[in-house]
């Protein structure tokens, strides 16, 4: 090739690239305000978004535990985390130092870990998956610049979202303490192989040691694939139903048995969940569903929010309708009944509000920066995650739960630090009461 051919080439090359880069859509980012268009201003309309006690300098905004939205709550002195068995609510930080019981120590036995892998192919409950096509690069682009439906703020028109296939990774951690043949209690993790997670077996080392906890199996689940709406792993844990716990009692928990060779108990009070933002929400969903199964529940920064997808018109706030109404017109709350959408009587009323207490155990946090309408699609009144756990705590009291849970100073969504702080303390607290031999 001649010079001058080289210069062309070179020129027609970049102008491509350049006109490809262009053509390319920007990403979109996270919100993390008020949505364009949201209703600030009338609390007797719908959808209304209360921002009182936030404060906008910082992205999340960060809130203020004493905001009167909120129940009261005991604040602790920095550095330090409710006495054992403490129930309520509390206010912790700003300093969040990592938990010894985080650190390995010398002489501890160390439990093993087995790992598998599970695809939608092996499934009859998720298959097929379900893929949504983003913008390369762009997490989260479609749903990003999506719309909701004209009359409803609530409900969003996904399109990008269609059948495909998912595989994800089982890890099963059996504590040095198993005895071969006997029936061990286990801890179902949702987000499993997430970096939350990187403290949790050398955690379960000691605290099984110091006899804090009884000699467990720990089982991360990985999920499904993308995040939030039409995505599979939204579809897992943002959907308030029983399907998910289903797909692990009945496909996932055989094949720890039968891979990492050991025999799960069948006791409720045997038997938790865990998991963080949306697994943290499917971590209460599992219990609530199958208070049969579960009675143990852990969660940082549960997504107890409006994000389920598809929308249901019988649970139209999704997450958000175990602690509130529907923040939408006052229209009758349509239920499935006799194959036909009916009129619910009482209309709106909150799940855990209407049902009598279930034998739920549960321990979570949320942060003062927690996620804040991440998208600025949806100005739907049901998309504060801090509101959304003080409204928990709220109800839960009401009902006569046994919950703790931390709001916390200096703390992001799912905030790491605050997982080293806690994790010792909170699977000590929620394994109150159970024989540890």
């Amino acid at each position: 090739m001649t010079h001058s051919l080289s210069i062309l080439a070179g020129t027609l090359i970049s102008v491509a690239l350049a006109s490809a880069a262009y053509a390319q859509p920007a990403c979109v980012t996270q919100n993390m305000g008020v949505p364009p268009g949201a209703n600030t201003t009338d609390k007797a309309a719908p959808f209304f978004i209360d921002t009182t006690g936030l404060d906008f300098k910082t992205t999340p905004p960060t809130r203020d535990p004493s905001n009167p939205n909120y129940p009261r709550a005991t604040e602790l002195p920095d550095g330090t985390l409710p006495p054992p068995g403490a129930e309520g609510n509390f206010i912790i930080g700003p300093t969040h130092n990592p938990a010894p019981e985080t650190i390995a120590k010398e002489g501890v036995p160390r439990g093993t870990t087995k790992s598998f892998t599970l695809s939608s192919k092996d499934s009859t409950i998720y298959n097929p998956g379900l893929i949504r096509d983003d913008v390369t690069g762009c997490s989260n682009s479609s749903i990003m610049t999506t719309v909701t439906a004209p009359d409803d703020r609530s409900n969003m028109i996904v399109t990008t979202s269609h059948p495909g296939v998912w595989s994800r990774t089982i890890d099963v951690y059996v504590p040095a303490q198993y005895v071969s043949g006997t029936e061990a209690p286990f801890i179902v993790v949702g987000d499993g192989g997430s970096n939350a997670y990187k403290d949790l077996a050398t955690t379960l080392d000691n605290l099984i040691a110091q006899r804090r906890v009884p000699p467990m199996i720990a089982i991360q689940v990985g999920n499904g694939g993308q995040d939030a709406q039409g995505s599979q792993r939204g579809r897992e844990y943002d959907a308030v139903s029983g399907v998910y716990t289903d797909f692990i009692e009945r496909e996932v928990l055989p094949l720890v048995e039968k891979n990492a060779q050991v025999k799960l108990t069948k006791d409720p009070e045997g038997r938790a969940t865990m998991g963080l933002s949306s697994s943290g929400a499917a971590a209460f969903t599992m219990a609530w569903f199958y208070p049969d199964r579960y009675h143990r529940v852990l969660a940082f920064s549960p997504t107890m929010v409006n994000q389920q997808w598809p929308h249901d018109p019988s649970l139209r706030g999704g997450a958000w309708e175990y602690h509130s109404a529907w923040t939408g017109p006052a229209t009758p709350n349509l239920i499935a009944k006799a194959g036909a959408l009916t009129p619910a009587d009482p209309p709106g009323v909150p799940l855990i509000v209407a049902a009598p207490a279930k034998p739920i155990r549960f321990w979570y946090f949320g942060g003062d920066q927690d996620l804040y309408y991440p998208n600025p699609t949806i100005p739907d009144g049901m998309h504060d995650w801090t509101l959304s756990n003080e409204l928990m705590a709220k109800v839960l009291a009401e009902k006569g739960y046994h919950y703790q849970f931390l709001f916390v100073r200096n703390a992001k969504h799912v905030d790491r630090p605050t997982i080293a702080q806690t994790l010792p303390s909170a699977l000590e607290w929620l394994w109150k009461g159970y024989p540890i031999p």
